[in-house]
C-alpha cells in the first residue's frame, strides 16, 4: 500500500453512497459504550446459566484478551496488509485499513463502525461458540475487550506522545510502520509478537524522524 502522498488532511472517500460511507465512520465512545453493556450481559449469562466459577470466568476472559493480541498481530500482517494483484482484494486491504496509511490524521476510522464492528462480533461468537461451547461466554468478552483497548492504544500513538518512557518503544515501532517500512512493525497494542516473528524495527539503528513523525499524529503541526 504505497502511496504518492500521504494526505495530513480530510479523509478517503470509500463509498460512493452516502448511507454507506456514514456506516464507515465511528467514535470511541459510541463503540465502548455500545460493547460494555453487551460484554457484560454475556458474562453474566455465562455465570448464570452455565454455572462458570468467578475464578473459571477470570481465567477465560484474560485468555481472550492474550489470544486477541495475537489474532492483531496475525490479522494486521496477512489481511490488512493483503498482498494482491486482485483489484477486489486491493480494494478490500484498502477498505480495511489501507485508508489509515493514505489519511493517517483521519480519527474517524480507527475503531471499526458499530453496525459492521456488531455484525462481525457475532460472527466470531458464533465461531467460538462452536469450537469452545460454553466457554465462549467468557472468552469472547476477553477477546472482545483485547480489541477495544488495541484500538484505544492506536489511537493514543496517533494522537499523544507517550505518557511514560517504557512505552515509547511501541510508539516508535508503530510511527516506524507507517512512514519507514509497512512490511515491519505490525504489532500495535504490544511488540511481543513482533519479537517473536522477527518483524520488529531494531530501535537502536532507526534514527527518529520527528518531521514524520509529526506527520501521523492528530495534533497541529507548530
Amino acid at each position: 500500500m504505497k502511496f504518492e502522498k500521504i494526505n495530513n488532511k480530510g479523509q478517503a472517500v470509500l463509498f460512493k453512497n452516502p448511507y454507506l460511507e456514514m456506516l464507515t465512520k465511528g467514535h470511541p465512545a459510541v463503540i465502548w459504550g455500545m460493547y460494555i453493556p453487551l460484554l457484560s450481559y454475556i458474562l453474566y449469562l455465562g455465570y448464570r446459566d452455565y454455572n462458570f466459577k468467578v475464578q473459571s470466568i477470570v481465567l477465560l476472559f484474560f485468555g481472550g484478551m492474550i489470544f486477541w493480541t495475537f489474532f492483531e498481530y496475525i490479522a494486521h500482517r496477512f489481511i490488512f496488509h493483503l498482498i494482491s494483484d486482485k483489484k477486489s482484494l486491493q480494494r478490500f486491504a484498502y477498505v480495511m485499513h489501507g485508508n489509515h496509511h493514505h489519511y493517517p490524521r483521519d480519527r474517524q476510522r480507527l475503531f471499526m463502525p458499530p453496525v459492521p464492528s456488531i455484525i462481525l462480533a457475532a460472527l466470531i461468537l458464533s465461531v467460538m461458540y462452536l469450537m469452545m461451547g460454553s466457554y465462549a461466554f467468557g472468552f469472547f468478552p476477553g477477546f472482545m475487550i483485547g480489541y477495544l483497548l488495541y484500538a484505544s492504544m492506536h489511537y493514543a500513538i496517533h494522537a499523544f506522545a507517550p505518557p511514560f518512557k517504557f512505552m515509547k518503544p511501541l510508539w516508535r515501532n508503530h510511527h516506524l510502520h507507517h512512514y519507514k517500512d509497512e512490511h515491519l512493525g505490525f504489532g500495535v497494542s504490544n511488540t511481543f509478537w513482533d519479537r517473536i516473528f522477527g518483524t520488529m524495527f531494531d530501535l537502536d539503528k532507526e534514527k527518529e524522524d520527528k518531521e514524520k513523525v509529526e506527520e501521523l499524529m492528530f495534533r497541529k503541526q507548530k
